[in-house]
């Protein structure tokens, strides 16, 4: 009877074994993130990263010179302010109301814009974006301890966005530079800046995309953090407390953050910013050849196996690649020991070349590779449009938006309006003085001007001609597919 209890309890055992483990096969796995307190562990914490990063980010407002004078005094302010409130629908943060100040002097300096930017060396030299301080007369920076300080622009570059200006101080906290290249596409980073003002703000995402190519010489890095007017010059922050990238544009249909934003990768930027140091400019490598992008029937029908390198549609005569050899219907596949992946590449390459360098590339020619050297010329410097190209003189219209705006237009083709699926504008020919200073340059397309659609060059007319030449002006512009707005202090 004893061994019959024992017999059964032991079946009994063992039937519950087997139930037990047959529920765990048939139960759903929980991967280990998800089980328990440990779930919590797994999100990412940015507090200390704040408390790092954070004393080494500054804000940055600018100040332009009203020399024409004013007896109602505060109305630049003013607004400035309802700018701010019609298309972000919040007052522009730290500019007080005032009312008027008769005896104004002549020439006095008013508000132009606010960015951020932060601290690269214990003896203030400070990085930010080029937009942020082109064209201001003065620039103020504030520190997280609210100290202030006048800064001297020591250079900047248009191309690439970047600036240096520089503070008289010392034993401020720089930021540790890190490896853009390490980066990968799900990476959790982190902003910190002065969006409409709003100092030291953070805002996180993840890294959206790599290498996106937005410009000759910057293959951005692409986020959904956060990024809005005030955030341009500030940096992006891994995980490690490194600096990786340089918060400078977004994509907008509004003027607003829509889930882009673009950073600077800090490996280019840094480049950039050792010869602004140096030199006050930066110098860049060229070649003289005018490229294209190589398609899979021109790969396919040349033998080239696949779509890659740069496409050469011209050499420019006594150029560098011309004396190299260089010849119409080359392919070039290799630079400086680089694989030319699509034709952007090859500009980002030669330019980031010291000139007077001898450097080895390779050419595909009627069907097999070539090895070739060159000796890297430099490029010529920006030079800002001061008046349009002698053969768009018939179609430039130089008007009252020329004085006013500093802005000379012509027509939008057909071809472009499709390309940018909009319905009309105008094509900037050529910005100086107020248009150039609010950023606005040659190839932009216009096509808003005081919240007032504009679908040809009769249109635009028609409203600067009734603009209020004491009131700033907003105008929403497209460069290539990104639009955002400028405010323009009309000449007076």
């Amino acid at each position: 009877m004893l061994t019959m209890n024992l017999k059964t309890l032991r079946m009994q055992a063992l039937a519950g074994a087997l139930f037990a483990a047959s529920v765990a096969t048939l139960a759903p796995t929980v991967p280990a993130w998800a089980q328990g307190p440990g779930a919590v562990r797994g999100l990412p914490d940015f507090t200390e990263l704040v408390e790092q990063v954070g004393p080494s980010v500054v804000n940055i407002r600018t100040l332009e010179k009203n020399r024409g004078g004013s007896p109602h005094g505060g109305a630049g302010d003013e607004d400035m302010q309802e700018f701010f409130r019609r298309f972000f629908g919040v007052p522009l943060p730290n500019v007080p109301r005032q009312g008027p100040r008769p005896n104004r002097p002549q020439e006095d300096e008013q508000p132009r814009g606010v960015g951020s930017g932060f601290i690269l060396t214990g003896d203030g030299f400070i990085m930010t974006n080029a937009h942020v301080v082109d064209g201001a007369d003065e620039v103020i920076v504030t520190l997280t301890d609210k100290r202030e300080f006048k800064a001297r622009i020591v250079g900047t570059d248009k191309r690439t966005d970047v600036a240096v200006v520089k503070i008289e101080a010392s034993g401020l906290p720089a930021v540790k530079i890190g490896d853009s290249s390490r980066l990968k596409v799900g990476e959790w980073v982190m902003a910190i800046g002065s969006p409409f003002g709003l100092e030291n703000s953070v805002t996180a995402g993840i890294v959206s995309a790599k290498q996106r190519d937005t410009g000759d010489y910057l293959p951005f890095i692409q986020t959904d953090v956060a990024i809005n007017p005030g955030n341009s010059g500030g940096p992006l922050i891994n995980m490690r407390g490194e600096v990786v990238g340089v918060n400078s544009q977004i994509y907008s249909r509004s003027g607003g953050y829509m889930g882009i934003a673009f950073a600077i990768p800090m490996d280019e930027a840094v480049r950039v910013s050792d010869q602004l140091r140096a030199t006050g400019r930066v110098t860049r490598g060229r070649i003289g050849v005018q490229i294209d992008q190589v398609t899979k029937d021109i790969a396919e029908s040349l033998g080239l196996g696949k779509a890659q390198g740069a496409l050469v549609r011209g050499v420019e005569s006594g150029s560098p690649a011309e004396k190299a050899g260089v010849e119409a219907g080359d392919i070039i596949t290799r630079f400086d020991g680089k694989t030319v992946e699509k034709a952007s590449d090859l500009p980002r390459f030669v330019g980031s070349v010291k000139p007077g360098t001898r450097t080895a590339f390779t050419v595909f020619r009627r069907g097999a590779s070539k090895e070739l050297s060159v000796v890297i010329g430099e490029s010529e410097p920006e030079k800002v449009a001061t008046r349009k190209p002698a053969e768009r003189e018939e179609k430039a219209r130089p008007s009252a938006a020329v004085q006013l705006l500093g802005l000379s237009v012509s027509e939008l083709g057909d071809a472009q309006k499709k390309e940018l699926k909009i319905k009309g504008g105008v094509k900037v020919d050529a910005a100086t003085e107020g248009g150039a200073r609010a950023g606005l340059r040659e190839g932009d397309v216009i096509t808003q001007v005081a919240n007032q659609e504009v679908l040809s060059v009769r249109d635009f007319d028609a409203v600067v001609a009734r603009l209020d030449k004491s009131k700033p002006v907003s105008v929403l512009f497209r460069r290539g597919e990104w639009a955002q707005y400028a405010l323009i202090r009309p000449a007076r």
